[in-house]
């Protein structure tokens, strides 16, 4: 099914336009939830991008545990670094809810680019951002207490969203998804997360999270 509108959400960096994809012969494709868009080791075959729905990227551990390296929403794309070098995906993508993707295939991504210099330039500005995220993030979970790492992940969260400086915004993660986030027990996120409530650092409204 390909929908009549698409809304997304914006960004610091912006998304290829989705009628650009068509005409390079983008495909939508439905995902169910909790289904795997693709899987760690494998190859990359296409360029994703979000039009409906929300993807994560984890590892996942001999024993089912998660490790959350990034959720994607409406008008995100994900999992491109292998698509420049080559390599093996180091990380599963799979559905938090229904979705669809549009997919476009690796060769005709990468003559895109090559015809679409502002377009390649925005995609490295992402990856670029992605990068300093992923570095700080590591930063972050190796050296600091639980409510450090905890205001990391809402920090750049808020600043993904564009959200104002001193303004508040609904967090639209779970605590499991935090604690998958931050290596952290989810036992431990709730009390962290409490204490910064207590601190009025977070507001908790209802089970909701204020940042």
């Amino acid at each position: 099914m390909i929908p009549k509108t698409i809304t997304t959400r914006e960004k610091i960096f912006e998304t290829i336009d989705i009628n650009l994809l068509l005409v390079w012969g983008g495909v939508y494709k439905n995902y169910d939830k909790e289904e795997y868009i693709f899987q760690e080791g494998q190859h990359a075959h296409f360029y994703h991008q979000i039009v409906e729905g929300r993807v994560r990227m984890m590892n996942e551990s001999d024993e089912g545990k998660e490790f959350i390296q990034g959720i994607f929403t409406a008008g995100q794309s994900f999992g491109e670094p292998p698509i420049f070098d080559g390599s093996e995906y180091p990380a599963s993508a799979k559905t938090d809810s229904s979705a669809i993707i549009i997919r476009l295939h690796v060769s005709t991504f990468m003559q895109m680019l090559k015809d679409n210099f502002d377009i390649h330039l925005s995609i490295t500005s992402l990856l670029a951002h992605r990068l300093i995220n992923k570095a700080n993030n590591l930063k972050e979970i190796s050296c600091h207490t639980p409510e450090h790492r905890i205001l990391s992940i809402l920090d750049t969260y808020k600043k993904d969203n564009q959200v104002l400086n001193g303004a508040k915004t609904k967090i639209d993660f779970t605590r499991q998804e935090i604690a998958n986030m931050s290596g952290l027990r989810v036992e431990t996120v709730i009390r962290a997360m409490r204490n910064l409530h207590d601190r009025k650092i977070i507001s908790i409204e209802r089970g909701k999270v204020f940042y």
